[in-house]
């Protein structure tokens, strides 16, 4: 089988490629990129005005399976991140069991082949059950397969054990994926404390929550010379200290997700309470999303990640203080960065593709997120004009629960590609 793409503008910022060109799939693979290809008996796909970039990679997702099937399964999340232009995602390891023996993290691999829409890689726990009271038996896990180690949803509390982790994770090549949150200061908190939290007479979870766990972690890091990465960062002091630790050679690197750089806390108000606007760690102030911006532009924030978080309709319909944290995010991250990176000059496109397919890759040390000769055909293509509404029809995802209902948005993955095998087409 032989795929010819034709006449898109190619970004593959891992071989330093912005031009337009046509690229030739054979057997799967990518076999040249290269103007004016003429191939026989190949499908051709024609990409005139359309951009061509390695398959994005989203290194944070929650897919509910196993034990959560009513709002997501392997087989939904797989579509969705098909229909986003995701051809590679981490499955987070909150399931029910939680990954952290081989059993589940087999599952999962053997599950997310059987179905072949994308490549999922899976994240182990890092310590036992998510109690933060014992490490994971992390050999086992890297024999496994994990590609990092995260007790994401919650923090270690415990330094001495997080010391422990990043100690022995680096023995292994695996990155901590640190979720950091102090609950003794957002306890009981829904919202970011800001104006909007004591209008809406909402309890708040200061900022500082988040920043002092930072704090300690690229401190641990500092002393173990372990390999830290810091989850879903939504926080002007965050985006700080992850600067400073970079001048001072800490090996650290860092994501945050689109709402973060696409919403404030103030959509908690003009939403009307809409539970969709509820999210941990929570929106933040338009210093903090200008912040976040920043970053992102000076390479402080080195990938964008969905934190794609499914819930279902009637976990979400009920009052602010009850729901569940978190909202869906791979159909509409692609579409949130172009209209507020691109479209806003934050970034250029080659940056972008860095920060969604080229540095998660990178972190995770996955062969993925290039258009090298080959390297797994893995390739989406995006028309950065195309318009379109969200609605709970086109979500491709088994759960609904996005603040971007019924919003028009601009920009979207009009083919995908997975392992030669087109598996997604608008």
């Amino acid at each position: 089988m032989k795929i010819l793409i034709k006449n898109g503008r190619v970004i593959d910022p891992a071989n330093n490629i912005e031009a337009e060109a046509d690229i030739l799939i054979e057997n799967g693979k990518i076999q040249k990129v290269s103007k004016d290809l003429r191939v026989d008996d190949a499908e051709i796909i024609e990409a005139k005005g359309k951009i061509v970039a390695p398959g994005l990679v989203d290194m944070h997702c929650h897919l509910r399976e196993p034990g959560r099937e009513d709002e997501e399964t392997l087989l939904s999340a797989s579509r969705a991140a098909s229909k986003g232009g995701f051809t590679t995602i981490c499955a987070m390891p909150n399931t029910i069991p939680p990954c952290d023996n081989q059993g589940v993290v087999g599952f999962i691999t053997s599950e997310s082949k059987r179905i072949g829409l994308c490549n999922i890689f899976v994240i182990g726990t890092i310590t036992k059950g998510r109690m933060g009271q014992e490490l994971s038996e992390i050999g086992e896990l890297k024999k496994a397969g994990v590609v990092g180690l995260s007790d994401d949803g919650d923090s270690v509390d415990n330094s001495e054990l997080m010391r422990r982790a990043l100690e022995y994770a680096s023995m292994f090549s695996l990155p901590l994926i640190a979720h950091c949150e102090d609950k003794l200061l957002s306890k009981n908190g829904v919202m970011n404390e800001s104006f909007f939290s004591t209008v809406l007479g909402l309890r708040g979870c200061p900022a500082i929550s988040e920043s002092i766990r930072v704090a300690r972690e690229l401190e641990l890091c500092a002393m173990t010379k372990g390999r830290l990465h810091i989850a879903h960062v939504s926080t002007k002091r965050s985006v700080e200290l992850m600067r400073d630790a970079k001048k001072r050679g800490i090996n650290a690197t860092c994501e945050t997700a689109p709402h973060y750089f696409a919403l404030t806390d103030e959509a908690v108000k003009t939403s009307g309470f809409d539970t969709n606007t509820k999210m941990n760690p929570p929106l933040r102030t338009a210093e903090d999303l200008e912040a976040i911006k920043q970053g992102l532009l000076d390479g402080t924030i080195d990938a964008i990640a969905t934190d794609h978080a499914p819930h279902t309709e009637d976990e979400k319909d009920t009052d602010f203080d009850s729901a569940p944290f978190g909202i869906i995010g791979l159909e509409t991250a692609l579409p949130l960065a172009v209209m507020e990176l691109i479209d806003k000059a934050v970034l250029k496109w080659p940056a972008l593709i860095e920060k969604m397919s080229v540095n998660p890759a990178k972190i995770l040390g996955l062969n993925k997120g290039r258009l090298s000769i080959g390297d797994d055909a893995d390739i989406v293509i995006i028309d950065p004009d195309a318009k379109w509404q969200v609605t709970k029809e086109t979500i491709a995802s088994k759960s609904k629960n996005t603040p971007f209902l019924e919003k028009s948005l601009k920009g979207a993955a009009v083919l995908t590609i997975n392992s030669g095998r087109v598996v997604y087409r608008s």
